[in-house]
């Protein structure tokens, strides 16, 4: 009997794997190729570049100055995604460190709360973080109670923050609390008896096996803060655009090429942001971590 060859799929295989070919195919090869087409043509469907070309040299004066008005916007979604992602990792670590050493009733618990924030809709708990934040919300009402005065949050870039960490940490706890609970407690229990202090152990034992959890997590969390643009008309007020709204105000102009053209680029930077998160994660694992 032959030995089936390591890394060839059999027929049985390739069966298996139609449905999620033809899925994958219609809905995410399919958009791709119509965002790029749009993103390429003009009103009359005649292939340009201009598109691209207004992304990176459209200006507008901004407090006396020209700057170049997507690139702003770019680099502030940019900036409020990595700010989103560090508080996520930051929170979200000890999380799911905590999660992954509990009791297994303990753990489900513990997952359970993580995720039901996730059950309710999108729409109704950014609404709620608007009641909290807002001058005369919850959150005020509490600090003027205890005398440490009211303070200015909504339509701030701090409530921006604050309503992506709130929607997106569950995206980073899952993956890291996945690889830690799959971790061999022996090799945890070994760095102890060698002398390592809890410390050390956190820093040489814990957080290099579970870098592919932790990369994992900040693709998960940094694609949809650096998109997203409900959060910013509802925590924002409106004052400032990100990249996705952006994209929603010219595909509701109705300039739906040059929509698709901010949104073509954005999906590169997001695809070589990936590439480069799996590449570390490949490396991390390849070097013995």
């Amino acid at each position: 009997m032959k030995e089936r060859s390591k890394g060839r799929a059999t027929p049985l295989d390739r069966l298996l794997l139609a449905p999620y070919s033809v899925w994958a195919v219609i809905f995410i090869l399919v958009p791709l190729a119509f965002v790029a087409y749009y993103a390429f043509t003009d009103n009359n469907f005649r292939f340009t570049a201009d598109n691209i070309v207004k992304f990176f040299t459209a200006s507008s004066e901004v407090e006396g100055r020209e700057v170049r008005t997507y690139l702003l916007i770019f680099w502030r979604s940019l900036k409020l995604a990595v700010i989103s992602t560090v508080v996520c990792l930051l929170l979200g670590y000890p999380m799911a460190f905590i999660i992954a050493r509990a009791r297994p009733r303990v753990q489900k618990t513990l997952i359970t709360l993580v995720m039901i924030p996730m059950w309710m809709n999108f729409l109704i708990r950014t609404y709620a973080w608007m009641t909290i934040l807002q001058d005369t919300g919850i959150l005020n009402g509490l600090l003027g109670a205890v005398g440490l005065g009211r303070m200015h949050i909504i339509g701030t870039e701090s409530a921006v923050v604050i309503g992506m960490v709130y929607d997106y940490i569950p995206y980073m706890i899952m993956p890291i609390y996945s690889v830690m609970a799959k971790m061999d407690v022996r090799l945890i229990e070994a760095a102890h008896d060698l002398g390592c202090n809890n410390m050390n152990t956190l820093r040489r034992v814990i957080f290099p096996l579970s870098i592919p959890g932790v990369l994992s997590g900040i693709n998960m969390v940094l694609i949809p803060s650096i998109s997203t643009f409900y959060i910013s008309q509802k925590l924002g007020n409106g004052k400032f655009f990100l990249i996705g709204d952006a994209i929603e105000g010219q595909y509701v102009a109705n300039n739906l090429h040059f929509a698709a053209a901010i949104a073509f680029i954005m999906m590169i930077v997001l695809l070589a942001a990936m590439a480069l998160l799996r590449k570390l994660a490949d490396r991390s694992v390849e070097g013995g971590v």
